[in-house]
């Protein structure tokens, strides 16, 4: 039964859409048990001490009559030594009959005893077990406890493990190195833009040099022609 039932609970925990609820809801049914276990052991402990009053109260009786019997034949037998037996008679009378409320007594008390022992076997029993409830309770709150500590965590981690692979579909560095790409392409044309300009000022300054020597060679030419070649060179 015990394993049926735990059976039962894994099924219903493997079905629940919220185990959390499921485990509360155990907590306070098991509560309710244990509620309704003390009230009845209460009960059993009740009558356990009115069958224990009534066995106090026959033996009570039975030493009470016992008493009386010795004291009613101590008496007889006074009287019969002063030579009065009829009065030693009559206590002797009494004495049986206390020693027949005692038997009566005793009797009684004797047919309480098996239900007064039966009665304490069930009521430790029951105490036992219901020391057992409360011991399982305790290790139910404790499992809930651990067990949604633990979801928590795992849901946690599944979120943290969703964000993650949502970042890998959309890496922002991807994005970065494009982005560090064209910059790097801008600044390359930058740098040939500023070589091509460089290029085209040297060509510049270099016609001018051959501007300079072609003056040259004709200014040399024409003081060659006019026999002022000397003085062109001295110059």
């Amino acid at each position: 039964m015990a394993q049926l039932a735990k059976a039962n609970i894994n099924a219903l925990l493997d079905s629940a859409e919220d185990p959390q609820k499921m485990l509360d809801q155990m907590i306070r049914d098991y509560s309710a048990n244990i509620n309704e276990a003390e009230a009845a052991i209460a009960q059993t402990i009740g009558n356990l001490r009115m069958v224990e009053d009534d066995y106090r109260r026959s033996a009570n009786e039975a030493a009470d009559w016992g008493h009386k019997a010795l004291a009613a034949s101590r008496k007889a037998d006074e009287y019969r030594s002063a030579g009065n037996p009829v009065e030693a008679d009559k206590f002797d009378n009494l004495a049986k009959l206390a020693i027949g409320r005692q038997m009566t007594a005793e009797s009684s008390a004797r047919a309480q005893e098996p239900a007064l022992s039966s009665q304490n076997q069930v009521v430790d029993q029951l105490k036992h077990g219901l020391d057992q409830m409360k011991s399982k309770l305790g290790e139910l709150t404790a499992k809930r406890n651990e067990l949604v500590n633990r979801a928590r965590v795992a849901t946690a981690q599944s979120q943290v493990n969703h964000a993650l692979k949502s970042l890998d579909f959309a890496d922002p560095t991807s994005a970065i190195g494009r982005y560090e790409e064209r910059i790097r392409r801008e600044e390359a044309t930058v740098r040939g833009q500023q070589e091509l300009a460089a290029s085209s000022l040297d060509a510049q300054f270099a016609s001018l040099e051959d501007l300079g020597e072609q003056a040259e060679v004709e200014a040399r030419l024409a003081a060659l022609k006019s026999g002022t070649q000397q003085k062109a060179i001295d110059y």
